[in-house]
């Protein structure tokens, strides 16, 4: 009853946002129609040099008059950007000149290929199938650094690398910018006669001003839905898309080997491998991409930090082939790229009673990957089809008993990930989209599959959404089939200054993603509502104001008990000298219940009543030196409990190709409540004699976090980076409780040994350093060197410095390996070969 009483609240909203949107929009100064544009064919390509001197050019029609998109939209450019469009057989051909007062306004940051720094810029944005949601995005800076993106529902995804060519040049009071987009980059229909979505942006740095030439309103909602139009594309056919990357690389590693009595040498490790990756054009939409022996040696390190919570550390993706065009794999959030190649599902194995008396002398973290597959590509209906695909190979630990005899316990059979997307792009920025995950292991271990449905539609303004999705997950044990699900429905206003939405997400006990997912928290049904009004216009002393106020309200699914009750909001801004601030702030007015941090079912920790506020601070970019601050303080209603930290981020720009950037991050966490252990009585046959205990402690938890980073960048295809990082945390247990069966805590004399103590010392510490240089279209010869310490003790050392000195004095794991890709384009292979 109380969910369908939201129903007329919601409508008296929309009605209500109706009402005041009609009076902004009769407000509002600017009002453009949707633009359009002719292509030029030619029948000789230009020459890309970043001069426009080809009499072909002139001929070509202009885009001008470019329109503000921050930081007050809607005014014309003062300084006009003209763009020319010709295209052949072959490419689309893109020449724009970028007017400036002078030189000194142009600012020319050089920055690694998809790394935007100090910088101005042009871009170019296509919609081949004009769908309004999914299209290309090529990017080029005036010093010629190349930037380019995929777009769809799921935002935008810049880990996407195409092949393509561009040339820059300075002028006295402009810059010139021309690329060559081979059709091979982009995929679009068969139809003899075509129209694509097309839109221009200019950065221009020293104003911090944004512009577009088909007019994009931050108020409104969507990208690819607010471009103009490209006409007079004909007879051009999708070439034959086969291009090869092979790759040769070679590996040392120095890693530290702990012997009897401490002492400790060091063993070396080489290996000399090759492999290779793959694309082919299957048809004009649909792309295969294949890897063979996969290297990710080279990626950069996690940061590894202590968690003390009762769920796993979430890791980003580094690999390229995880990263590169997942767009469609991506939807729902169903897929956790870092399942394949990660722990062993079975590493904890070698921890059981059966191998008692062994050490363990080996036990690896990762398995690797033998291949991967991906197909992908969207119709001229709009509808997208995804296939990806990886095999992971047999991983084994190493025992050894007292006798010297070894023993190898698989941890990860065989294993084969599958995913399989189909969606379908509608009017209005709408889709619905169908996803399933299959993980299939050889042997005895489980199989897992999920399968989920997503949607969203829009009305024609394109300012109210009912989006929602739906997921059952099974898991195949030898004995018994485990099945769950979830379901989530939304409504909400997603256009115009006055915003909002309401949500309701149930999770079941059963339902679990996680072979080839992520999820921290199921069995649980949540209820969320939020208003945000944003002011995208400047006023006083502010260029731009977001504010959102919500609630969430969550209880257990099964069985149906009360868990969390919060409270938040936000407010974010834009000063008129391009300082940024923020504030937000979380309350739990209400004791709630922590089903999870118990870890033992059918427990739980009535956790206290607590408030959160938080701020941070941007200085301009714009600047040699800049500053970004951020503090947080959290008190409880209990004991003397409270959280508090803060975190400095200088960067420094030596010049257009050295940087520097530093962060420090303090976090204190004062009389801080949480698990320790589960503590079992049994008699002398093993016999549970009553319940376990379930043990919580007391403890004072502080961390320190160190990162610098420096980048210097020869040129717009050379740069050699360096980045460190370093994890100082410490925990130190004052007194224990034993957790009642009501959530509430009682003293308790929890004992342990000498060697068994709850108190934590943990250090981490990465370096990392790159050196890459783009030497031909696609080709790159890259070395890196690699440092990495890990350390977890119950000895705590209490001073940073001293932490900080054993760290680097320790004995590190150390990586060095060069590798070379050569980009293989089948076509300019064989233009090559028949001139020869």
């Amino acid at each position: 009853m109380k969910k369908l009483l939201l129903l007329p609240v919601m409508l008296l909203l929309c009605f209500a946002a109706e009402a005041q949107d009609k009076k902004q929009d009769q407000a509002k100064k600017y009002n453009y129609p949707q633009k359009s544009m002719r292509a030029l064919r030619v029948e000789q390509a230009p020459k890309i040099d970043g001069e426009l001197n080809e009499p072909v050019w002139q001929q070509a029609e202009i885009a001008t008059q470019f329109i503000k998109n921050r930081p007050n939209p809607g005014p014309l450019e003062k300084h006009p950007t003209e763009v020319r469009i010709l295209y052949d057989d072959a490419a689309i051909y893109v020449g724009a000149i970028m007017h400036d007062v002078s030189q000194d306004s142009i600012f020319r940051e050089l920055g690694r290929r998809d790394d935007l720094g100090n910088t101005d810029f042009f871009g170019i944005f296509l919609d081949p199938y004009l769908d309004q949601i999914n299209g290309f995005g090529f990017l080029i800076t005036p010093e010629g650094v190349q930037l380019d993106a995929r777009y769809s529902s799921n935002g935008e995804d810049w880990s996407w690398n195409a092949v393509w060519e561009s040339s820059t040049k300075l002028n006295e009071t402009s810059w010139v910018a021309e690329l060559k987009i081979p059709y091979s980059a982009i995929r679009f229909s068969s139809q003899p006669e075509q129209v694509w979505g097309i839109n221009f942006m200019r950065n221009r740095q020293s104003t911090r001003e944004a512009f577009f030439w088909n007019y994009v309103d931050p108020a409104k909602d969507g990208f690819a839905n607010q471009w103009g139009k490209l006409e007079g594309l004909s007879n051009i056919e999708a070439p034959l898309r086969l291009s090869f990357t092979p790759y040769i690389s070679t590996y040392m590693e120095r890693y530290p080997v702990q012997h009897e009595g401490g002492s400790t040498t060091h063993k070396y490790d080489y290996n000399l491998s090759g492999g290779m990756d793959l694309k082919y054009g299957i048809s004009d939409a649909f792309t295969l991409d294949m890897t063979l022996i996969p290297d990710f040696s080279q990626v950069q390190s996690d940061n590894r930090v202590l968690n003390l919570t009762a769920f796993e550390q979430q890791f980003s993706e580094n690999r390229p082939f995880f990263l590169e065009g997942t767009e469609l794999f991506n939807k729902g959030d169903f897929f956790y790229s870092r399942r394949i190649g990660g722990r062993p599902i079975n590493s904890g194995l070698v921890y059981d009673d059966a191998y008692e008396g062994y050490d363990i002398v080996s036990n690896p973290s990762e398995t690797k990957m033998i291949n991967g597959t991906k197909v992908s590509g969207r119709t001229k209906s709009g509808l997208g089809i995804g296939v990806f695909n990886a095999v992971v190979g047999e991983q084994y630990a190493e025992l050894r008993d007292k006798e010297g005899n070894s023993l190898k316990v698989k941890t990860q059979p065989l294993t084969n990930y599958n995913i399989a997307v189909f969606d379908q792009s509608l009017k209005n920025n709408s889709f619905v989209t169908l996803v399933n995950t299959n993980v299939m292991r050889q042997g005895s271990s489980y199989d897992a599959n999920l399968t989920g449905l997503l949607f969203r539609v829009a009305n024609k303004g394109n300012k109210y959404a009912i989006d929602g999705k739906a997921a059952l997950s099974q898991q195949f044990h030898p004995d018994e089939t485990e099945r769950g699900y979830m379901y989530r429905l939304g409504l909400s206003k997603v256009s115009g200054n006055f915003q909002f939405g309401a949500s309701h997400v149930l999770r079941s006990d059963k339902y679990n993603p996680n072979d080839l997912g992520i999820l921290f928290r199921n069995n649980s049904s949540e209820q969320e509502v939020y208003f945000s009004y944003n002011i995208y216009d400047p006023f006083w002393k502010l260029l731009n104001l977001y504010t959102t106020i919500g609630a969430v309200h969550e209880r257990r699914f099964r069985p149906d008990e009360f868990q969390n009750f919060v409270i938040f909001g936000n407010v974010n801004g834009t000063f008129k000298n391009f300082l940024s601030a923020g504030l937000n702030m979380n309350l739990e007015p209400v004791r709630t219940n922590d089903f999870f941090e118990p870890r033992m079912q059918g427990r739980v920790y009535a956790y206290p009543v607590n408030y959160n506020v938080s701020g941070w601070a941007s200085s301009d970019y714009r600047k040699r030196l800049a500053l970004d601050v951020s503090t947080w303080y959290r008190t409880f209603k209990e004991n003397n409990r409270r959280t508090f930290g803060y975190s400095l981020s200088p960067r420094f720009r030596v010049n257009n190709q050295l940087s520097f950037n530093y962060s420090f991050e303090s976090s204190n966490r004062a009389d801080d409540i949480g698990f320790v252990d589960i503590v079992r009585h049994e008699d002398e046959e093993g016999n549970e004699l009553r319940d376990a205990d379930v043990v919580f402690g007391r403890r004072e938890v502080n961390s320190v976090y160190n990162s610098l980073s420096g980048s210097y960048i020869f040129n717009n295809r050379m740069s050699l980076r360096l980045r460190a990082w370093h994890n100082w945390s410490k925990v130190i247990y004052n007194d224990f409780y034993l957790l009642e069966k009501s959530g509430a805590l009682e003293p308790y004399a929890y004992t342990y040994g000498p060697d068994d103590s709850p108190n934590v010392n943990y250090n981490s510490f990465n370096l990392d350093m790159v050196y890459s240089w783009w030497f031909a279209p696609g080709s790159e010869i890259s070395i890196v060197w690699k440092n990495a310490f890990e350390e977890n003790r119950n000895i705590v050392d209490p001073y940073y410095l001293d932490n900080f000195s054993h760290t680097l004095s320790s004995p590190q794991s150390s990586t060095f390996s060069i590798k070379v890709l050569y980009y293989l384009d089948y076509l300019t292979l064989k233009r090559k070969l028949a001139n020869s």
